[in-house]
């Protein structure tokens, strides 16, 4: 039977950055934000609001639907604690799911897809094609969401479509 893929651009989300201010911890921001925040490559939220652990103290925040006011909303409940800057323009998400996305994610990056290493919730921050990539299994399906600077965008898709090409998907 052969391997299912769908790819998609994501347009129904509001994204931001989030960076700790000195002597900050994820504790703290977790603490303003109601949630248990991870300092560390791993995604965690409560309701349509996800962190994606990015680097030391710093986070790729995502909430589902839009929500033009969600970096601002976000820049209210840290002020002191963080900067945030609204980065919904600047990323494109593109989400792979089915059977196939896991084997195409294998051609490109150097990371461990198996699911004993790499299950829902985990993150990397990588290169594919030597393009930046912020990839998140969002379930086991598996679906993976795949945030790239969005200048970046279109020489992605067109590795993830030669990518699916070769592999016949």
């Amino acid at each position: 039977m052969p391997e299912h893929l769908t790819i998609q651009e994501r347009d129904d989300i509001a994204l931001a950055s989030v960076m700790a201010r000195k002597s900050m911890s994820a504790a703290k921001i977790g603490t303003a934000l109601g949630m248990s925040l991870l300092d560390r490559p791993a995604a965690c939220g409560s309701g349509a609001v996800t962190f994606i652990g990015t680097g030391p103290g710093t986070w790729l925040a995502f909430h589902d639907g839009t929500a033009p006011d969600f970096a601002a909303d976000l820049t209210h409940r840290l002020a002191g604690l963080a900067s945030v800057s609204d980065q919904s323009s600047g990323y494109v998400v593109l989400r792979l799911a089915g059977e196939g996305a896991r084997k195409l994610l294998q051609r490109g990056a150097a990371i461990d897809f198996h699911s004993a290493s790499f299950s829902s919730g985990s993150v990397a921050t990588t290169v594919i094609a030597h393009i930046g990539v912020v990839i998140r299994q969002v379930d086991d399906g598996p679906t993976y969401d795949l945030a790239t600077f969005r200048s970046f965008a279109g020489s992605l898709r067109e590795w993830i479509d030669h990518a699916a090409a070769a592999l016949a998907f």
